[in-house]
């Protein structure tokens, strides 16, 4: 499974896993919604609700497109935030992996906080 991501001054790809929260993002896609910024992350919110999965990681590789559960949102960091040590990208909480972008995560720096987001099938 392939999505597009995008927003007003770029946009990615990315290769989703298959695994039962991909399947539900995949399932309600298209999405439109608002970004948020949290250090060198972005996430917004979906209208997919899923519980943890017992592989969810806090500490992931730059590029990996996550779901917070807690907030029912993708989470798509590319460097470190917040509560990191170090370069690490450290979520907020444990979440579910779902696979990650093509190319270079370092495209996610053009998005601004409120910047309108789509998600759709690539």
């Amino acid at each position: 499974m392939r999505i597009r991501i995008l927003w007003p001054a770029g946009q990615a790809t990315a290769t989703l896993r298959a695994t039962p929260t991909a399947e539900r993002l995949w399932q309600a896609l298209p999405i439109r919604s608002s970004a948020s910024t949290w250090g060198d992350e972005v996430y917004f919110e979906t209208p997919v609700s899923v519980s943890r999965e017992e592989d969810a990681q806090q500490v992931v590789a730059p590029g990996t497109v996550a779901f917070w559960t807690d907030g029912d949102s993708l989470a798509l960091p590319f460097g470190p935030t917040p509560i990191s040590r170090g370069d690490e990208c450290r979520l907020a909480s444990p979440c579910n992996v779902l696979g990650e972008l093509d190319g270079d995560p370092l495209v996610l720096r053009t998005v601004r906080g409120g910047d309108p987001i789509s998600v759709e099938r690539a």
